[in-house]
């Protein structure tokens, strides 16, 4: 009886020496610590309110929002106009409702020898016959971690994106077995990778 206490106390003090003995010791110190998977909610088009007749004049809006890591915020903007309550207020993100949706562009911003990137709004096409053996996102700045498995010694490479939604650098560096693609963000995402024939899709979301 003693012997088994003293062994349930000595891997309480092996489980307190490290913050989470579930997840590998990495040298990326500054992964979070939350996962990729989510729920997708429909995309805001447009939304509409009506006001009371007694309405005259909006003081504040307020939006409450959800955040990645499903916490809640709200940010408000004072405005102190006059309105003509018979009409209705709208919040829309889009601001071709009634016409066609725009053509989402995808040109070429980086090539090596082995590997081609592609990017158009919120998304990348990696073209390359490497195999992806593992990806994950860092934090501060935002960015995507992808290694690719090839036996190869090009240095270091970068490329700064501009004009493109999302993805404002890739970096490019050789380790021994494989080569790592860093892709910078311009901001928070989620994102998801698909794979086809000679390529893998990076959707930002």
């Amino acid at each position: 009886m003693i012997k088994i206490t003293f062994l349930l106390f000595s891997f309480s003090l092996f489980l307190l020496a490290r913050e989470n003995p579930f997840f590998p010791i990495d040298s990326e110190s500054d992964l979070p610590l939350t996962t990729n998977q989510f729920t997708k909610e429909p995309q805001l088009k447009r939304a509409t309110m009506k006001l009371p007749s007694t309405a005259r004049v909006i003081e504040t809006v307020t939006v409450k929002y959800k955040n990645l890591n499903g916490s809640i915020s709200q940010k408000s903007i004072e405005l102190g106009n006059s309105i003509d309550w018979h009409l209705p207020l709208f919040i829309s993100q889009n601001y071709e409702i009634n016409e066609k949706p725009r053509e989402k562009k995808i040109k070429k911003v980086a090539s090596l020898k082995f590997i081609s990137f592609y990017v158009g709004e919120n998304k990348m096409k990696i073209l390359t016959k490497d195999k992806l053996i593992r990806n994950f996102l860092l934090v501060k700045p935002h960015r995507i971690v992808c290694d690719f498995k090839r036996d190869t010694d090009i240095g270091s490479y970068t490329k700064k994106i501009s004009q493109v939604e999302g993805f404002t650098k890739i970096n490019v560096g050789t380790h021994k077995g494989y080569y790592r693609v860093v892709i910078e963000l311009d901001g928070s995402y989620r994102y998801e990778i698909d794979k086809s024939k000679e390529a893998y899709i990076i959707s930002l979301i």
